[in-house]
């Protein structure tokens, strides 16, 4: 008789006390191992795979996709030791089982017949049988069964061979059956979760798309068309609805009730790492009485610095050293000079705390939003050591692979909005932080130089700072001191 364990959303840590789902791994029916990753969730911080602590058959899924639970809210259940878990092991069968729950009581399930790979593929069918629902799912963890190519992902029943599998009497809500029937068709082409949340946003079913990637993957591309498409085709529909003069009163009626709705617009919730950077910004503007000075910079010389060291050593000198790199360097020096900068404002202590060390964070735009990953230990990194701790940092950005950890504890910010081909900026700063750099773009200008008129290489430099841990005069003393450096980095080899 297999005992059925309740597994909960666990605490992720660093405060966080909701998730969203953005994809799950497994299925109903489907035999997990102890650890195996079972969903992926969205939290304020991060996006991560959720391990199960239990091994058997799961029983029941509690959340669609897109739907918010609270830390230690019930995120599935698994039947362990189960007769069906321990043939699977033993054989080396991806077998499980599917049950679903009638309006009488629960029927045990017993013998059916499903999809199977002879080469240990995880190919999955269901089918439908009275009030039982049987299937085979994988236990292949969850990362093995991603790469699996879109064409084998079903599998008829009348292609594969007959597999016993053992049952399992354990009752499941029609609540929780009722996905599982839904996707009886078989599983979407698609492996961004991005892509997924991007089509709940709008409404479209992603069974009705066609993929323009490698063997029919659905893309980002290929949703955003599908997007512009419907938009088109509405817009179509009202201007040939306003064009008819003698349209009946039940059609002007729904032509009203159409322009109301697109009046009403699109809804987009704030949650996720979107959510808490909108709280961020929000408490960053209501607590902090914050104010900006720019200036311009001649940054020809820096530049020409910059091509100098990754034109010495050659090719076997290593990665590039990047401008985001020497400013950043360039900022834990002026903090250095500056430490009123590098510090927070305790409201219920009314006191200024000047942090020991610079944990500089920098922002970085991906598809879930902005994020802002932070180098620790800036302060004691030299210019080649921070440059490969941005890179690694941006990667995981970009691949949603960052980790709570890795995106809190900053000190202070610098924030490169020269890379969306803009001059100036005045930033927010970022809770609970005193102050950000901002970076426009590098760009060619007139510039007088020596006396005499020329081009040269003119970025724009803004601080954002909280007003309460220092006055404009050490403000300005911050940004003069990382201006000259930009405009003659020789200065900066004083403090090196």
């Amino acid at each position: 008789m297999p005992q059925v364990l309740e597994f909960k959303l666990p605490d992720l840590g660093e405060g966080l006390t909701e998730a969203e789902i953005v994809r799950w791994l497994v299925e109903v029916g489907d035999v997990v191992a102890i650890d195996q990753p079972v969903v992926e969730v969205e939290t304020a911080k991060a996006m991560v795979e959720v391990p199960c602590p239990y091994g058997g058959v799961v029983t029941a899924r509690f959340g669609e996709e897109g739907t918010e639970l609270p830390v230690g809210a019930p995120l599935l259940t698994v039947a362990v030791g189960s007769a069906g878990t321990e043939t699977a092991g033993a054989a080396g069968a991806p077998s499980s089982v599917r049950p679903a729950e009638s309006a009488g009581p629960a029927v045990p399930q017993g013998t059916a017949a499903g999809a199977g790979s002879g080469q240990g593929s995880g190919s999955g069918a269901a089918e439908s049988s009275g009030n039982v629902l049987v299937g085979y799912g994988t236990g292949a963890p969850a990362a093995r069964r991603r790469r699996i190519r879109p064409e084998r992902l079903s599998v008829t029943a009348s292609e594969a061979a007959p597999v016993a599998v053992a049952a399992v009497p354990v009752a499941v809500s029609a609540a929780a059956a009722a996905p599982v029937a839904a996707d009886a068709r078989g599983p979407v082409a698609v492996v961004s979760p991005l892509v997924r949340k991007l089509a709940r946003q709008h409404d479209l079913d992603l069974r009705e798309l066609t993929g323009s990637g490698p063997d029919g993957l659905i893309l980002r591309a290929d949703v955003e068309s599908a997007i512009r498409t419907a938009a088109t085709a509405t817009a179509t529909a009202g201007v040939a609805t306003a064009g008819v003069a003698t349209a009946a009163p039940s059609e002007a009626v729904g032509s009203r009730a159409r322009v109301a709705v697109d009046r009403a617009g699109e809804r987009i919730p704030l949650r996720g790492v979107r959510g808490a950077v909108a709280d961020k910004l929000s408490r960053s503007r209501s607590e902090i009485p914050d104010a900006t000075c720019w200036v311009d910079a001649d940054a020809t010389e820096l530049m020409a610095a910059r091509a100098a060291m990754n034109a010495a050593g050659g090719p076997s000198a290593g990665p590039k050293v990047s401008v985001l790199a020497l400013l950043a360097r360039i900022c834990t020096a002026a903090l250095a000079r500056f430490p009123e900068l590098n510090s927070t404002v305790d409201l219920a202590a009314r006191e200024i705390v000047r942090l020991p060390g610079v944990h500089l964070g920098f922002a970085a735009q991906t598809e879930r939003g902005l994020v802002v990953p932070v180098v620790r230990d800036a302060h004691a990194r030299n210019v080649e050591s921070i440059g490969d701790e941005i890179a690694r940092l941006t990667e995981a950005a970009r691949t949603g692979a960052l980790t709570p950890a890795q995106l809190t504890g900053g000190t202070f910010t610098l924030n490169n909005y020269g890379v969306f081909g803009v001059d100036g900026s005045t930033p927010i700063i970022n809770h609970p932080e005193a102050a950000m750099l901002g970076v426009g773009r590098i760009t060619a200008k007139p510039w007088v130089h020596n006396g005499e008129l020329a081009v040269r290489q003119v970025v724009q430099l803004s601080l954002t700072f909280d007003h309460r841990v220092c006055d404009g005069g050490t403000a300005g003393g911050f940004l003069r001191y990382v201006a000259d450096c930009v405009e003659q980095p020789a200065v900066l080899l004083r403090t090196l």
